[in-house]
């Protein structure tokens, strides 16, 4: 199965065949990760849970290139590739796809095919692939990337997005599975230093996590939130207020982060992020903080405290994150 994940790869160079790349970006990535958990009181290669694909010592590349014919700009293609060293399997190295897709300009809005995040709630508008605190995605309110379609339109007073996903997250699978979701925001976080954003979502869904199948067959999934970001000087927020069904049982998520930049071009950054869920009628909550510091413009240095209620587990994180471009 993990072989075929790279077949989009392939039909992605097809497509790009007879146009001319015009530019293009390289990058590096490695990533020194290790924790020491209170539950299990020993140090451990992965951040939050040996499944997951974030956050491992990890070697890869990131590669963007616009793709381009003779009177315009066709699109971009993109691939995130590592590989992960994981502690907890029979295989100690774990190849990893992260993102892989072909994002198409249309005029009317940018289609998108591959491997990319589905337009659900905050995990939609905030790119934490290299950070420690968990976004809604990674906690299970969603997936932080999944196999499909989609489409992104950028408009005056904010964007609107939709996508059709296989539902199964890292892995690719073909059991009836499918997620159709949408979101609207109004907002341009970077210009007006706000952003709402109102998604709904549907779909029968696989329970994965990172490359492996926890259940074989998919379930029925729906849900609506409500996200929200709002910058205000060297202090921004983030939170999401999801509410749903899984599997014919209610699920609620109460999602919250806050954080403070402090020195030159805010070098050093404080977070806190308290979650409160409800899965199956279970209540759950988890309370995280985490301090960044960016030692120069390619290496970043984090260290996060997660106190995990449901696993009476606090886990102390610290991370390494070097990312140059070549």
């Amino acid at each position: 199965m993990r072989k075929k994940l790279f077949i989009p790869i392939l039909l992605f160079g097809a497509l790009a065949t007879g146009l001319r790349a015009q530019s293009s970006l390289f990058f590096i990535e490695l990533q020194a990760v290790g924790a020491y958990s209170t539950a299990s009181r020993s140090f451990e290669f992965f951040s939050l849970m040996p499944d997951d694909v974030m956050q491992k010592p990890t070697v890869g590349f990131d590669f963007v290139q616009r793709i381009s014919g003779r009177s315009r700009d066709f699109g971009v293609l993109a691939v995130q590739a590592r590989l992960a060293y994981d502690q907890k399997g029979d295989h100690h190295l774990q190849p990893q796809l992260y993102n892989a897709f072909f994002r198409y300009k249309a005029g009317f809005a940018d289609i998108w095919a591959g491997h990319s995040r589905p337009a659900l709630g905050l995990s939609y508008a905030l790119d934490s692939h290299a950070l420690l605190l968990p976004a809604p995605a990674m906690l299970g309110y969603g997936f932080d990337r999944d196999w499909g379609l989609g489409l992104h339109r950028d408009l005056a007073w904010g964007d609107v997005a939709a996508s059709l996903t296989a539902g199964s997250g890292m892995p690719l699978y073909f059991k009836g599975n499918f997620l159709a979701a949408a979101r609207v925001s109004k907002g341009v976080l970077a210009r007006d230093n706000y952003s709402l954003g109102l998604s709904l979502a549907h779909g029968n869904i696989l329970e994965t996590m990172g490359y492996t199948l926890v259940e074989p067959e998919p379930f029925s999934w729906s849900a609506a939130s409500i996200d929200a970001s709002y910058l205000w000087r060297n202090v921004e927020n983030r939170a999401e207020i999801l509410l749903g069904r899984r599997d014919g049982a209610g699920m609620f998520l109460l999602f919250w982060r806050s954080g403070l930049s402090l020195l030159e071009e805010g070098r050093l950054k404080l977070e806190v992020q308290p979650v409160l869920m409800n899965s199956a009628g279970a209540w759950d909550y988890s309370l995280g903080s985490g301090l960044t510091y960016l030692l120069n413009a390619d290496l970043a240095g984090r260290f996060m405290v997660l106190y995990d209620h449901g696993r009476r587990d606090a886990r102390f994180v610290v991370q390494l994150y070097y990312y140059k471009g070549l």
